[in-house]
């Protein structure tokens, strides 16, 4: 059983002032539990070159807590003979959440997890964003994933409290989903690659809700 080695947390840059001011302002506190009604989760599109059609999916965690998404193709590589191109790639999520009437949700931590080999001497780091549509879009936050690798990576994000972006209620409004991954041979004389994906399903991204009621 492969155990998670590089751990990271950072900060969710989501602070901006038109954020702030698009938050419901008649919303209460995060409720502790979320709503017991299900809800519904749908990925209107996804674009990039480490997510071609049909290779990623998102899913609804039973308890309400979390969604996250899985993807099958996801890999940079560098090393000799294999082109240039192929040491970044990135893809968009764009998702819709229906959520029960009546309620609001934020998205407080985000975990990453995939898998890398990755030569001594070579560099990789994993990237990503989110935001509501028709808000700002948010600072990208960078995690270095280090060398020598060969086993799962993990890295998290968490957004403060006073940070928090609530999504507007009775609003239907996309969330834009950005992750990257970058991978340079640096001083390596062999290939070395990063993943976010799963064949089985076991390794995704977690995207955990915080929800109040409007």
């Amino acid at each position: 059983m492969r155990k998670l080695l590089v751990r990271g947390g950072a900060v969710l840059a989501l602070l901006a002032a038109s954020l702030t001011a698009a938050s419901p302002a008649s919303a209460g506190n995060p409720l502790e539990d979320p709503p017991s009604d299900h809800i519904v989760i749908d990925l209107v599109a996804m674009a990039g070159s480490g997510c071609r059609p049909g290779t990623a999916d998102v899913a609804v965690s039973p308890d309400n807590t979390a969604f996250t998404a899985i993807y099958s193709e996801y890999l940079a590589q560098a090393g000799p003979g294999i082109a240039t191109t192929e040491g970044r790639k990135n893809c968009q999520l764009n998702v819709l959440v229906h959520v029960p009437q009546g309620f609001t949700f934020a998205i407080t931590k985000v975990d990453y997890r995939g898998y890398g080999l990755l030569q001594r001497g070579a560099t990789a780091s994993q990237r990503a964003n989110y935001y509501f549509q028709g808000m700002s879009q948010s600072t990208f936050t960078t995690h270095p994933v280090t060398a020598p690798l060969d086993d799962n990576w993990f890295v998290s994000d968490e957004v403060p409290v006073a940070a928090v972006v609530w999504h507007p209620c009775g609003e239907l409004r996309n969330l834009n989903i950005n992750t990257e991954l970058r991978v340079a041979k640096g001083t390596s004389t062999d290939a070395s690659f990063l993943t976010m994906d799963s064949t089985d399903g076991s390794i995704s991204t977690t995207y955990h809700f915080a929800w109040r009621q409007c």
